[in-house]
């Protein structure tokens, strides 16, 4: 019986343990103390082109065929963990803005607290404090709604000190003041 069940699951597409993950993912972000941070999906290149412009997507590094897809499963993932409806946040950057919209979880208001600082020197700080604030911001209103911030890996790396890969998912608990506690990082799922 026992592989039987175990059968049916992976068939499913399911593990022994998803249950257990799943109720933890949504449990935590519709508390009021937790967001998830998670990196823009697969743009091929680094950085941006010489000839970038903020508001035109075709000066762009944009979402490569497959980076719509990771979008895609990401938010299907997201549905299955329970998240159904958030508050989306994202950087200005179109990439970031297409990997958000993708997931359709909610609508995307842009966020210049999250752009890029990829060009920038010494801005570690800066964008904790800035991140921190604009979080501790919108923590204070949060309730059970679940808060996403759609941004760039520096960014991630400056404020949670994880090096995400395009579409990782970092589960930030935060205090009143937006500064980090602790994180769990969740992998794109493929």
């Amino acid at each position: 019986m026992t592989m039987w069940l175990t059968a049916l699951l992976v068939l499913c597409g399911l593990s022994a343990n998803s249950h257990a993950q799943t109720s933890d993912v949504a449990d935590r972000l519709h508390s009021p103390d937790y967001l998830l941070m998670m990196r823009h999906t697969r743009a091929p290149g680094v950085g941006d082109p010489s000839e970038f412009k903020l508001g035109d997507c075709k000066t762009q590094r944009n979402l490569s065929d497959e980076g719509i897809a990771q979008a895609v499963r990401i938010g299907q993932w997201l549905k299955q963990q329970g998240v159904k409806e958030a508050e989306v946040y994202a950087s200005p950057w179109c990439r970031t803005i297409d990997t958000a919209r993708l997931l359709s979880v909610g609508s995307v208001t842009s966020e210049n607290t999250l752009a890029s600082t990829f060009d920038e020197k010494n801005t570690a700080v800066s964008v904790i404090d800035d991140v921190a604030a604009f979080v501790a911001q919108k923590m204070k209103n949060k309730g059970s709604k679940t808060l996403i911030l759609v941004t760039h890996q520096v960014n991630i790396l400056a404020y949670s000190g994880v090096d995400t890969a395009a579409g990782e998912m970092v589960l930030i608990r935060v205090d009143q003041n937006g500064k980090m506690l602790s994180r769990t990082v969740y992998p794109r799922p493929d």
